[in-house]
Parts: structure tokens; sequence; C-alpha cells
């Protein structure tokens, strides 16, 4: 396990083996001086990782007085399988829920709100967490969620058909042809070099069997958006060509959850944690702490989320 610490943040990396027996890379960031007052889970996008690319999102919100917990997919990272191969979303979804539940399971962790966030496919990630404990999560920021592909980003009909039957022949072929997804989703030249400079990021195109489970996985999150229960807020830049930002506005419409906010960026990207300008950053970042404080402080030590916490099964100390 490797740690070190700066003046207000305490970060901390290490590995866990999942059921399959890989290696997958974990990372924290903790307040140095102080308990977190809320835990805070995310959930990176597709071809990316968290320690580099999710690190400055992280260091805000720790700043912001919250407990940061992030881990790399397989084929993601620095974690074991293939580069940017998923073979089985749900094996995916199912190593992040084991890691992440097992860190609220803690006894210092016990009593405290926790939170998910998730972007692009992150947001696909975070929305079936949610679908496989329902009532274990306090809330949601779900940014440029990946509920449905732009169309822009998908290849024509035909193309997909072929490729879908080939792709339990051929898997792990990089043949899916469409735009340059980094050219396409951060803004700022400076972050596109970035990103392209950033060895545990990918930069080939999508392999046959992953761009299949994308597809399937997103089809069947908006098939199924009325069955979001949790508090949430969605975020999405008007100028998104990645995601789109339709079915985010879908989501708000019809999802069942009675605490849910939509916010819609005129003239943002894709990338709005950490490709638009400092400016644009800062405005999505005052609305992401300003939800999650509100939430928190109504929350945390409640009646409410005693009897919650009791019903996950956890023991409270007196």
């Amino acid at each position: 396990m490797q740690a070190s610490e700066t003046e207000n943040i305490k970060y901390e990396e290490s590995f866990i083996k999942n059921t399959r027996g890989m290696k997958l890379f974990t990372c924290k960031w903790l307040p140095a001086n102080k308990e977190p007052k809320s835990l805070i889970f995310i959930c990176h996008g597709y071809a990316m990782e968290c320690s580099i690319t999710m690190n400055s999102t992280a260091k805000r919100l720790v700043n912001a007085g919250y407990g940061v917990y992030g881990m790399d997919y397989e084929g993601h990272g620095k974690s074991d399988g293939l580069s940017a191969y998923v073979p089985n979303f749900d094996h995916l979804v199912d190593d992040v829920s084991a890691h992440y539940t097992s860190i609220c399971e803690r006894e210092e962790n016990k009593c405290k709100m926790r939170y998910l966030l998730g972007e692009s496919m992150g947001g696909a990630v975070l929305l079936l967490l949610h679908r496989k404990k329902p009532e274990f999560w306090d809330g949601a920021v779900l940014v440029a969620p990946m509920c449905k592909i732009a169309e822009e980003m998908k290849p024509n009909p035909v193309v997909i058909s072929v490729l879908s039957k080939l792709s339990g022949v051929i898997p792990t072929w990089k043949i899916i042809p469409g735009q340059d997804i980094i050219e396409t989703a951060f803004k700022q030249p400076e972050v596109r070099k970035q990103v392209r400079e950033n060895p545990y990021c990918y930069k080939g195109r999508p392999r046959l069997k992953t761009a299949n489970e994308l597809l399937r996985i997103s089809t069947d999150l908006e098939k199924r958006l009325d069955e979001v229960s949790l508090p949430f807020m969605v975020l999405h830049g008007e100028d998104d060509k990645v995601t789109d930002k339709a079915v985010s506005g879908q989501l708000y419409e019809v999802a069942s959850s009675s605490d849910k906010t939509f916010k819609l960026y005129p003239g943002m990207w894709h990338g709005l944690l950490y490709g638009e300008t400092p400016e644009n950053i800062e405005i999505v970042f005052t609305d992401i702490i300003g939800w999650l404080d509100k939430r928190a402080s109504d929350g945390n030590g409640g009646f409410e989320s005693e009897l919650k916490r009791k019903e996950d099964g956890f023991t409270l100390k007196e």
C-alpha cells in the first residue's frame, strides 16, 4: 500500500482481488486532520482511470470536507485485464459493489452518509449499483451519464448488427469505427494532451465485445429510467457529443425519485469535471458541492439516517 499526505489531504492506494482472481487498483483521498462529513465513491468513465484523471475532482471534494474513494475497473487504469476490454459489464458492477459496500460496512463508516459520483460510463455503473441495492446509497451525482450513447458516436445500424455478431467470435478486436472520443469529449486542448499522455488511459478503438456491452447496458438503462429512486443530481453539457443529453432530461422527468435535480450547461462539452475552462469547472463544482452539502447536513446523524443503517443490517454502537 502506498500513502502520501499534503497539508489537507491524506492519499492512499492499494490493490484488492476480485472473485475472478484479478488484481484491482483502489485509492482514497481523506481529510488529513478531521473526520469526513460524508463519503463519496467515484465511478470513472470508459478508457479512463481514477488516480490521475479524477485526482482534481477528488481533491475539490476533500477540500469541501468529504472522504473520496476510487477504483479502476477490470481492464482499466492500473487494474489487471486486457486494456479497455469489458467482457461482462455485470461482473464489473459486481466488483465495484463489493469493494464500495465493504468500505461502508467498516465500523468507522457505518454512520456516515454515502454518495456515488459517476462520469459517463461511470454513470451507467452508478445506476446499476443502485439497481443492485436500491435502498443502500444516500444519493448520486451523475455527470454526463451513459444512459444512451449519442447517435453521432454510433456506427450505422447495419454495421452495429454485423459487429454484434462478430463480438462472439473476435471479442477483443479493435475494429469499431467511430470518432476520436478524446477529441470530442474535452474542450480544452491541454486536457486532451494530458489524457493522450496518460499511460493508464486507453486511446485505441473500442474492442468489439466492450462496445457490444456498452450498447447492451445503455439500451437497458434507457428503458428502465423510471426505476431510479434515490436522490440524484444529473449534469450535462448542452454541446455534449458523446452521451445523449436528452436522456439525462428524460431520467429527470421519469425517475421515481422525489429528490432530483437536472443541470444543463450551455456551451459545455462532455468532460464537465476537468475538460472545460477553469471558470466552467468552477460553476460545475459549485453546483455539485452545494447539492451534496445540503443533503449531507440534512441527513448525517438524523433519525432517518440511523433507521436506514439498521435496515442495511449495520449494528450501530451506542
